[in-house]
């Protein structure tokens, strides 16, 4: 690609609307994204059933070639290694609520506490997490979290600034998402169902289909026996 074809692609992807958008969200069966009583422990809380493991609902995105965690050469290709690393292109800054954050409720005890992720989170982008109780922003590698007590509306427009012209991804959790939702804020969304129910929870819906009066609704089942539903605007 010569300078001036970099430059006309750059010129391009900057050039359209920014979007909000919904990726690589898990949900059971039954719709439930996340259980209660989320410890450090169990960060995905507790279902009905037991406590919910993450990766059985991610067990599809575990099977990839690319894969994040994989330690041994491997894995599958296809449509679920494209999502995979398809997951930060196009991202400028996340928004995800507190319990995303970590399983701390209430007013931080210390800010010793930096988020799950260790000293590089996966982000690589200017992060939003919403609390009702602030603390200063931090930065960790390439990741910048800012704690905002804002309501979504409010929280969207620092972090489509601070994007700079690519889009924001609503990371979660449950809560999150479905408050972005209400307030009709997203125009994109991948969620991929997993093939077990929790029987109690976060739930995300009834089916996805609730949610054909404002989106366009594709599911794709793949061979790990995730069930793949792409949503975008009408």
């Amino acid at each position: 690609m010569t300078p001036r074809e970099q430059d006309q692609h750059s010129h391009s992807l900057h050039s359209r609307p920014q979007r909000v958008r919904v990726q690589q969200f898990g949900v059971s069966l039954d719709g439930i994204g996340a259980g209660e009583d989320q410890t450090l422990e169990r960060p995905f809380g507790r279902g009905r059933f037991g406590d919910i493991d993450p990766g059985e609902l991610f067990r599809w995105a575990g099977a990839t070639a690319s894969w994040t965690l994989r330690t041994e050469p491997g894995g599958s290709r296809g449509l679920e290694d494209y999502l995979l690393r398809d997951y930060s292109h196009g991202i400028g800054a996340e928004i995800m609520g507190r319990n995303k954050f970590g399983p701390v409720r209430g007013p931080w005890p210390d800010e010793d506490w930096t988020g799950w992720w260790g000293d590089e989170p996966p982000f690589r982008c200017p992060v939003f997490v919403l609390t009702h109780h602030r603390r200063p922003s931090f930065t960790l590698a390439d990741t910048t979290f800012h704690f905002l007590d804002a309501t979504p509306q409010e929280a969207l427009q620092q972090a489509l600034t601070a994007a700079d012209g690519k889009d924001v991804r609503i990371g979660g959790g449950v809560s999150t998402v479905r408050q972005f939702l209400d307030a009709d804020l997203i125009d994109e969304m991948h969620v991929a169902i997993a093939p077990l129910e929790f029987g109690s929870g976060l739930k995300l819906w009834d089916a996805p289909e609730d949610l054909t009066d404002r989106f366009h609704l594709e599911k794709i089942p793949a061979p790990s026996g995730a069930t793949h539903c792409f949503f975008w605007r009408r």
